[in-house]
């Protein structure tokens, strides 16, 4: 019964993805791209075994090259419970990747002459003038003082604001503010609102000093809302999403298209658990909520991979898509250099840009991959990257959170790279 209702699965999946292929994104026959549909069947069977073997409910897996799509499936469930299989259309909580989303709008509002990213945060956000930074005590505890200077959009960009998710020396603070971790769909308030508050909360580290990751992009929204006078869902729905005609793109998601939502799950030492209703950072989360206000610039995105896969191809062409031009390539270049020197060591070799990670070494990690490769992750197990030299994109959507010690990323990149012939 199992591996009939996984055959159905994979079944329904590929018929989509060839309607999907005939509606959207050019395509080509793989070899005419430098790929090997021989090798693109080991990419196909390694990410059905996930979920054949019960370590993910299901997934979707794009892959672009030169600008046309060489891989689009799904596999395995959206909705265990429900025996509803994975489509290549399935809405996808993208957490993080939001951030590049973001990043793209301040530079956008760069370009229109209405910011610049090496001013201060507090010409749009007064609040910002003067921050504060919890410094630890060799002995235990901490002492606040004052920033040593102040926060600049750049350092937003780059995660070297001092801002982290509230898990710092004064995290009590931050948790008696009800500001804690990247989830916020549950705030039912104006995104402005909850950056004012953290504005007044002790930082974790001085500007430009430290790569710590947390709110900075959540900040740079309310940024993008007071320098463009807009919602920031309104402006990324105007500026980015309808000219990119990325349709399955929204904070919360229209009644309409509930039904794609792919379901969250999580892992533990007895298999697959399906996350519970509510409002955590490991649950379904509110994301159909109608009500809410919170628009997270950080994390608050649901996307699918094709409509992802299409924001990726604009900064891979420096800046434009089908004739819409988002970004100037000038934009684009400043973007994907690496902002932050040997600050950001969270990977080995890697550096960081104004919205994502940089590679900046190719043998430090023991991957394949292209120096000058752009990419991310999500909190819902889900990673993107831009390989320009190789002219690739990669989207890769999942829900697993916490996701314990699958390897599925790192045998999505060595499955994808070696089916590249040429």
């Amino acid at each position: 019964m199992i591996k009939t209702f996984i055959r159905l699965c994979f079944f329904l999946a590929a018929l989509q993805a060839n309607q999907l292929w005939a509606q959207g994104w050019p395509t080509g026959s793989p070899e005419a791209l430098g790929i090997s549909s021989e090798r693109l069947q080991r990419l196909r069977d390694g990410m059905a075994a996930y979920a054949a073997s019960g370590q993910l409910a299901g997934g979707v897996t794009l892959v672009a090259r030169r600008g046309q799509l060489v891989f689009l499936e799904a596999f395995g469930s959206r909705d265990i419970e429900a025996a509803s299989p994975m489509q290549t259309d399935s809405i996808f909580r993208i957490a993080s990747h939001t951030k590049a989303v973001v990043s793209v709008a301040a530079m956008i509002l760069q370009e229109q002459g209405l910011l610049h990213i090496n001013q201060p945060v507090s010409r749009y956000l007064p609040e910002f003038a003067n921050t504060s930074v919890a410094v630890a005590e060799p002995g235990g505890g901490y002492h606040i003082e004052p920033a040593n200077r102040q926060i600049t959009i750049r350092d937003l960009l780059t995660h070297t604001a001092g801002v982290s998710y509230g898990s710092g020396p004064a995290s009590a603070l931050w948790q008696e503010a009800g500001i804690q971790g990247w989830y916020m769909a549950h705030h039912n308030e104006p995104i402005r609102e909850t950056v004012r508050r953290i504005a007044s909360l002790p930082f974790d580290g001085h500007p430009g000093e430290r790569w710590i990751y947390g709110y900075s992009t959540d900040i740079l929204g309310a940024v993008v809302e007071v320098a463009s006078g807009q919602p920031l869902d309104q402006f990324l729905q105007e500026q980015i999403f309808t000219p990119l005609l990325m349709n399955d793109t929204h904070f919360y998601l229209p009644a309409n298209k509930t039904d794609r939502l792919a379901a969250v799950y999580s892992a533990t030492a007895k298999g697959l658990t399906r996350a519970p209703e509510g409002s955590s950072m490991q649950s379904q989360g509110q994301y159909t909520a109608s009500d809410r206000q919170s628009l997270s610039g950080g994390a608050g995105l649901l996307s699918t991979a094709s409509d992802y896969s299409r924001f990726l191809q604009m900064l891979l062409n420096g800046g434009e898509l089908d004739g819409q031009r988002l970004l100037s390539p000038k934009t684009v270049e400043l973007m994907t250099a690496n902002h932050t020197g040997e600050l950001a060591n969270f990977y080995a070799g890697n550096g960081f840009g104004l919205g994502f990670s940089i590679r900046r070494d190719l043998g430090s990690q023991g991957t394949p991959g292209s120096v000058g490769e752009f990419s991310w992750l999500g909190a819902y197990h889900s990673i993107y990257w831009v390989d320009p030299e190789e002219e690739l994109v990669v989207v890769y959507l999942s829900q697993l959170i916490p996701a314990d010690s699958i390897d599925d990323h790192v045998k999505l990149r060595n499955l994808i790279y070696q089916a590249v012939i040429e």
